[in-house]
């Protein structure tokens, strides 16, 4: 199974890419544990994850082809 990942603002910096594919993810959890793991600089990072445009709060299930963005905070103004 392979999801599409983008990434923006800090996270991009962080990850060094702004978009990519990754298999074997079942979850935003299992995300989190796999992208934190890769890229150690996003355990102390703020950002938030949304599931084919819909920004989540909690454990989601993922599915072929979904595309995951992880979004750095943002700022009102």
């Amino acid at each position: 199974m392979e999801i599409n990942l983008l990434a923006f603002g800090q996270i991009a910096e962080i990850t060094g890419k702004s978009a990519w594919k990754i298999s074997g993810i079942k979850d935003t959890n299992a995300l989190i544990q796999d992208l934190e793991k890769q890229f150690p600089h996003l355990v102390k990072t703020n950002y938030s994850i949304a599931v084919n445009k819909k920004v989540i709060q909690e454990n989601t299930a993922i599915n072929e082809n979904d595309t995951i963005a992880l979004l750095p905070p943002f700022s009102g103004g």
